[in-house]
């Protein structure tokens, strides 16, 4: 029942967000000339979010020497409180995923600057290929041996989900799905166990038949349980999705963005930069994002949203 209310309640935001037509708001990008005298920036905690507050730290000295002003980061509570930030105009950048930031688009608060680059991986292996990638996709998985072969055997299986406001760990696969025919949130056991490596493991260890996670989430949980890289299968892997972003106010000028995007750049490509941005959510670089980028989002939400009626 918990789980429920809490699915309820994030929906009924996409929900009013979706009512709104995206092509409405793609003029915001044109910025009012906004200029920061002092940068707030802010993140939201991350899978291995637990030490985020001395993680991000490190990026004011970073950022202030690229941009020549004071730059403040923070750790946001939660996506919902970071989306209000940047609405209320008290927060200038904020690293959200792609769910996230249409949500945030959709209520003027926000537009996107950067995509990231994450490690590649080969499929259905999930190892790393020393790639990057500024996309990913969202799978399936099962414990090795499992009678679940594909898609079509999940109905009525015990089945983990991350917050409905994850892209990977629920939204992506709860509308791809139910466009195939399956209704995971009623033809399913559907739990919600926070973190995509705790889900794998969660699968590994029997607790649950299946999980919905990003691919490939069995690289973190290989941290702790090696075993889960052959253990652990996908059976199934959506559509591909744009990585998470860095996002700006809808006023900040568009001379400021270009400035931002190239110090993002900039400090990425450089030794200690690197390490403090793959330390915080495992970002290798950056590419310049379009709000178009994230259509395949939205079209997810409103399936998701469809399931749930």
């Amino acid at each position: 029942m918990k789980f429920k209310k809490l699915l309820t309640a994030a929906l009924a935001l996409v929900i009013a967000g979706t009512a709104t037509a995206c092509s409405s708001n793609k003029t915001s990008q044109s910025g009012n000339g906004y200029t920061p005298k002092t940068l707030n920036v802010q993140f939201v905690p991350s899978v291995q979010g637990s030490h985020l507050a001395d993680r991000v730290k490190p990026l004011e000295g970073l950022l202030k020497k690229e941009l020549g002003i004071p730059v403040h980061v923070s750790v946001s509570t939660s996506n919902t409180a970071l989306v209000e930030a940047l609405a209320s105009k008290k927060v200038d950048v904020g690293f959200i995923g792609g769910d996230t930031y249409v949500l945030a688009h959709q209520k003027k608060a926000a537009d996107v600057l950067l995509r990231a680059m994450n490690e590649g991986y080969d499929e259905p292996s999930g190892k790393p290929n020393g790639q990057k990638m500024s996309h990913y996709r969202s799978m399936i998985v099962v414990k090795k041996g499992s009678k679940i072969k594909s898609w079509k055997d999940l109905k009525g299986k015990k089945i983990a989900v991350q917050s409905p406001s994850s892209t990977s760990g629920y939204v992506a696969p709860v509308g791809e799905l139910y466009s195939k025919g399956l209704n995971i949130p009623k033809q399913t056991r559907m739990v919600q166990i926070q973190g995509h490596d705790q889900a794998i493991l969660s699968v590994y260890n029997g607790d649950v038949d299946a999980a919905a996670v990003f691919a490939d989430a069995r690289n973190l949980a290989a941290k702790d349980e090696p075993k889960v890289m052959t253990g652990v299968k996908p059976i199934y892997f959506t559509k591909w999705l744009p990585n998470d972003t860095v996002s700006v106010r809808t006023d900040m000028s568009q001379k400021f963005r270009k400035k931002l995007a190239t110090a993002f750049k900039k400090i990425i490509k450089t030794k200690k930069g690197k390490d403090v941005l793959f330390h915080i959510y495992n970002h290798l670089g950056y590419v310049n994002a379009k709000d178009s980028d994230f259509d395949i989002v939205r079209k997810y939400q409103k399936l998701a949203n469809e399931a749930t009626k």
